[in-house]
């Protein structure tokens, strides 16, 4: 048995999660690497697609088990295609057929990925898990832990982890958190496996590997075309500009392929699955001042202050914006010291200390009235 402890990785195939596994491996932990079948690709794209995701194909997962084979240590898939498509791909149709715009990623990790790999780890008498993300875990002087930023701002990966619970943090290890993403390419380099230094990255959504969420939407919901189909482009007034493809098909802020002629730049400012109206208005109407977040996790402290000041963060790629923090009966009501564009209900809205997560939780309306 390693003094270190034992370790159960998740090995996608990809440069972050073999380097990940490896240098565990060679600092002396004993790994047991795992890879984890969540859908099938041939279900998830169109007949014409060519591409094939980079989580879920049988080259990544021979890649991973053929880095644990080459190193000595044991390697595993799990199959938790049930568990992924009853919770995670249900939410995702569910979410746009209510007029919000989902995050599958931080609902995944939340309640799929970290639960299943915790389960195996026990299992298997692991003391830790280990993935590949950009983020740090720190344990705070009141005993909490609590992610923090990883050093790498382009790659940085906390925002999609603020579901995560306090058990789950204490049994985590992510040791990429304190490199850049040159030095992990590097390492790939280094310790062999030049291939995987150039390997591409995946950014799609792993069910929605074209890219086309709308294609996904019709094929999973029979008839949705024709449900949803004919409804109104309205303006903040209520006033009839045109007819539209149907609701489910539009995301707060879109400007592109909305096949409507205006003689000016128009964005979808709301949605209204109720009525099938997509509200249209200029950029200004996207700013808004305050805004709802409900299914709160706290992770840094166990709750807050009203009016404690927070970098709020509304999506994966926005840098943020300053804000203060109120409690209320259905979560937290964000008031910002400026202006934010594109609120989109159904995604993550993330809260920062510095570099620390204090919590998250899912944006519930773009519009509060205090």
């Amino acid at each position: 048995m390693s003094k270190k402890g034992k370790v159960l990785v998740a090995m996608s195939g990809g440069i972050d999660s073999t380097v990940c596994a490896l240098m565990l491996h060679h600092e002396g932990y004993e790994v047991i690497g795992i890879t984890m079948k969540t859908w099938d690709y041939a279900t998830s794209v169109s007949t014409n697609s060519k591409k094939e995701t980079g989580c879920c194909n049988v080259d990544s997962f021979n890649d991973a088990r053929m880095a644990a084979v080459h190193h000595g240590f044991p390697h595993f898939i799990l199959d938790i295609r049930d568990e992924f498509g009853d919770f995670v791909v249900e939410n995702f149709v569910e979410e746009y057929l209510a007029g919000r715009t989902p995050n599958p990623c931080v609902m995944c990790n939340t309640h799929i990925k970290w639960k299943a790999l915790l389960k195996r780890a026990d299992a298997l008498d692991c003391d830790f898990i280990a993935t590949g993300h950009y983020a740090q875990i720190q344990q705070h002087n009141n005993n909490r832990y609590y992610i923090s930023k990883g050093l790498d701002e382009t790659k940085d990966q906390s925002y999609v982890l603020w579901g995560l619970g306090q058990e789950l943090l204490s049994r985590t290890i992510m040791p990429l958190g304190k490199y850049h993403k040159t030095e992990i390419r590097q390492m790939a380099n280094d310790m062999g496996y030049p291939e995987l230094a150039k390997k591409s990255e995946s950014y799609e959504i792993c069910f929605v590997p074209d890219n086309d969420y709308r294609g996904f939407l019709k094929r999973k919901v029979d008839g949705l075309e024709q449900k949803v189909a004919g409804g109104w482009f309205i303006d903040k007034t209520g006033k009839k500009l045109g007819k539209h493809k149907g609701y489910p098909f539009y995301t707060i802020g879109q400007r592109k392929g909305l096949d409507i002629a205006l003689g000016k730049p128009a964005y979808v400012t709301a949605i209204n699955p109720n009525t099938n109206t997509v509200v249209l208005g200029d950029e200004i109407d996207l700013e808004k001042n305050t805004m709802q977040v409900n299914k709160i996790n706290w992770i840094k402290y166990n709750g807050i202050s009203d009016g404690m000041e927070a970098l709020t963060k509304i999506r994966y790629k926005d840098k943020g914006a300053f804000s203060n923090l109120y409690n209320n009966e259905n979560g937290i009501k964000v008031q910002f010291y400026e202006p934010v564009k594109s609120i989109a209900p159904g995604q993550s809205a993330v809260f920062y200390e510095g570099d620390d997560v204090i919590g998250g939780g899912i944006i519930q309306s773009n519009i509060f009235n205090f």
